[in-house]
């Protein structure tokens, strides 16, 4: 008896062993502002494949470029474009590209936290500029007032928030800011990181999404899902047209409309400010970074496997989240660009 129960011992222990010899582990890192929709799509995926374990820390996109470049993680993540300074440095380095692969749009939203103000406030780019550049220090300061009719704002202090991380949703903010203010764009410019002339730092969406909770008379930006699973009032943006916009799916996907039919081969483009009298104008898209040559056919393999069903089932997923789907001419562009990954 105790020889049988020691002979099924060691075959359940084999037999764990090459269970866990047959599970393949893929790592990134990077974006926090896809984070809710990349774990939902790591944990479906799963399911679909139990022998594939995809790990992403969610850290940042600065961070995320960092790890891919330095070769730590199999991918990276951004909501901000590699530049081209970046993608030579590793082209020379390695002999090989790393690619960017669209997966889904977002939108930055303007957040706040106002003692007894409930209203729905409306924030023109010259506001926006001015809030961040230091210029415009009270919740009652004529440039936000007068968007803002028959709301009784108070004469308080703004406690401006931004990120302390490189972050690619500090690159769609600073990017909108460079494009609707020339002393933003000379003063501070756009990047995943940037010298804030004012406010105090939160690291990763959520850290920024904490801070303007627990701040009276706070002011930030955090990517739109977070502000919906915090239930933190978000306000219109006044777009190029004129309009003020709530960000939407709809309004996400206006902006896109004119990119996704003169998309870039490698996907690089910005969406923010965006033509069109219902586009949201701080939307982007938010990309995979995925080196051209793996050393391992397997994960490539799997890499390739994943971003293909991330393209069509996972898209499908996308708008209980509040993300917007990918055009389709960009989905078809991106499954021909899925042969560069060698």
């Amino acid at each position: 008896m105790k020889r049988s129960a020691y002979l099924l011992l060691v075959v359940l222990s084999l037999a764990a062993i090459a269970v866990a010899e047959g599970t393949l582990s893929i790592n990134g890192a990077g974006a926090t502002f896809p984070y809710p929709m990349y774990s939902k799509w790591f944990d479906e995926y799963h399911k679909k494949d139990a022998n594939l374990q995809i790990n992403y820390q969610s850290i940042g996109s600065g961070g995320g470029i960092k790890q891919v470049t330095e070769g730590t993680v199999d991918f990276g993540a951004s909501d901000g474009p590699m530049n081209d300074e970046q993608l030579k440095a590793f082209q020379d380095k390695h002999g090989f590209a790393i690619l960017h692969f669209p997966t889904v749009m977002g939108a930055d939203v303007p957040t706040y936290n106002i003692p007894g103000v409930n209203a729905e406030l409306n924030f023109t780019p010259e506001s926006l500029a001015g809030i961040f550049l230091g210029k415009i220090t009270k919740w009652n300061d004529p440039a936000i007032a007068g968007a803002n009719k028959g709301v009784n704002l108070p004469g308080n202090d703004i406690v401006v928030v931004h990120r302390s991380d490189g972050s690619g949703t500090t690159y769609i903010w600073t990017d909108y800011l460079s494009k609707v203010s020339d002393e933003w764009k000379n003063k501070v410019g756009k990047g995943t990181s940037v010298n804030w002339p004012v406010g105090l730092g939160g690291k990763g969406n959520e850290g920024v999404a904490g801070l303007v909770k627990q701040t009276p008379n706070a002011f930030g930006y955090i990517e739109l899902i977070y502000a919906v699973q915090n239930k933190m009032p978000y306000g219109k943006v006044k777009n190029s047209s004129g309009t003020f916009i709530k960000a939407d799916l709809a309004g996400v996907t206006a902006a896109a409309a004119g990119a996704a039919k003169d998309m870039p081969d490698d996907f690089r483009v910005s969406i923010t400010n965006a033509p069109g009298k219902t586009a949201y104008p701080i939307s982007s898209f938010t990309w995979l970074l995925i080196p051209a040559k793996f050393s391992d056919s397997s994960k490539r393999d799997a890499m390739k496997g994943f971003i293909k069903w991330m393209l069509t089932e996972g898209q499908n997923q996308t708008e209980a989240l509040s993300y917007a789907k990918l055009p389709k001419e960009v989905v078809s562009k991106e499954m021909k660009s899925l042969n560069s990954i060698q």
